[in-house]
């Protein structure tokens, strides 16, 4: 037998929850469908150990649990993320252990008062739906370079996902593929650690952590970055351009592949292919060089824009100006063996999958095709995407926004139905 919900949300993550959340003071019936066994499964099992939030203490801004502590301008680490995210998540109508395998449309009428439009498949039995949210994110599962098969058996391959410390990994040097945030903080915990680190650099730019007087999330808000909307960028595909290197430390801190170059990380290219226990290498380390110090260069001069044109009493601020990695001899190929390498980091990122929606929803990327959450079939919504709507809206500090949006969205919708008065629609 099927059972009814108003609303289903796929997906207990920050995205989730934030939509359960404004759903209940809508009051709109729901249930979280979530295929862990527990709130925060991501966090809790795909972060490393030393993990902080790149952004401030402050930025976490999840509707009803907003940061308040003693420690704005801090950086939360992974254990106490979890612990927010659980103690959120309690109360909320959360069933664990349900894998969704598909979201259908289906014109069955149940009463004319009480239509149910899409059928939600799990292997615990399967729900009917005025409304169904997806909640699982852009980040699904860990991308892996198709050049992982061709490296030697005996060379021990990890997502960034899997990697937790330095000691956890064998004796040997480590190969980081992937210079943007986690590769680059990965790479950078692994060298102070006394190994012999090799990272493969892309196209992801640098920004300084604070500049004259602010931190960087904060410069974000005041130029008003952080908002921009989706289409406001030169192309589609540039959703999916890597996050700059930046770490959180409390204190402060910078990423700069210069400095990493200076204090002993062998940098190289983008990894192409391999093959007989070799690597081969694209000619394109300086180039991708050039390409962070030109990101932070546009920041901080729209920062110092930003600030002549407010006539603000900010005092100028020089960062390092380094050019190490510049020095760096270009490599065609390395001998893993000869370098030492017994360990490899894949630092690609995530490859995202909404396969599950048995609709035709996804463009040529893949990726929803909505209107700030909501699709062109009724009833059926997304959010906790990066640019979903704005730029901030796959984070911590802007998906309460969107989810907020998604939810008004299901309360009107049920108010509408046929024959149904405002009370009867919200009961919860």
């Amino acid at each position: 037998m099927l059972k009814k919900i108003d609303t289903i949300i796929i997906g207990a993550g920050q995205a989730g929850l934030a939509t359960s959340h404004h759903l209940t003071q809508q009051g709109c019936a729901h249930v979280v469908l979530e295929q862990a066994g527990q709130a925060a499964s991501s966090w809790r099992h795909g972060r490393w150990d030393s993990f902080t939030l790149v952004t401030p203490n402050w930025a976490f801004r999840l509707p009803g649990a907003e940061y308040q502590g003693p420690a704005p301008e801090e950086f939360m680490g992974r254990d106490e993320v979890v612990q927010r995210l659980e103690r959120y998540a309690a109360g909320m109508p959360v069933q664990y252990g349900m894998r969704v395998t598909s979201v259908r449309r289906h014109a069955r009428m149940q009463k004319l008062t009480q239509t149910q439009a899409y059928t939600v498949e799990t292997a615990d039995g399967h729900f009917e739906a005025d409304n169904v949210v997806v909640a699982t994110g852009l980040f699904q599962r860990p991308a892996r370079h198709a050049v992982a098969q061709h490296l030697p058996s005996d060379v021990l391959q990890l997502h960034s996902s899997g990697y937790r410390n330095p000691a956890a990994l064998p004796p040997g040097a480590v190969l980081v593929v992937g210079s943007s945030q986690s590769g680059a903080q990965i790479a950078e915990e692994l060298r102070a650690s006394g190994r012999s680190v090799y990272l493969c650099v892309g196209s992801a730019g640098r920004a300084p952590r604070h500049y004259r007087g602010k931190d960087s999330s904060e410069w974000l808000d005041v130029l008003g970055l952080s908002e921009r909307t989706v289409d406001r960028l030169p192309s589609p595909a540039a959703k999916f351009a890597a996050n700059p290197h930046v770490v959180g430390k409390s204190g402060g801190g910078n990423l700069n592949l210069h400095q990493f170059a200076r204090d002993g990380m062998v940098l190289l290219g983008r990894l192409t292919d391999a093959a007989n226990g070799r690597i081969r290498l694209a000619p394109d380390l300086h180039v991708n060089l050039a390409k962070a110090d030109a990101f932070e260069a546009q920041f901080t001069g729209m920062v110092d824009a930003n600030i002549a044109a407010h006539q603000l009493d900010i005092p100028p601020q020089a960062l390092p100006q380094l050019k190490d990695g510049y020095a760096v001899r270009l490599r065609e190929e390395l001998d893993l063996r000869e370098a030492g390498i017994t360990t490899v980091i894949w630092a690609a990122g995530y490859a995202f999958d909404f396969g599950m929606v048995k609709l035709p929803v996804l463009d040529g990327d893949g990726y929803p095709m909505q209107q700030r959450g909501v699709t062109a079939y009724p009833g059926l919504y997304f959010v906790g995407l990066p640019w979903l709507h704005k730029q901030k809206s796959g984070l911590l500090s802007g998906v309460g926004d969107d989810a907020a949006h998604v939810a008004d969205h299901i309360a009107k919708r049920g108010l509408a139905k046929p024959g149904l008065e405002p009370d009867d629609a919200r009961v919860a």
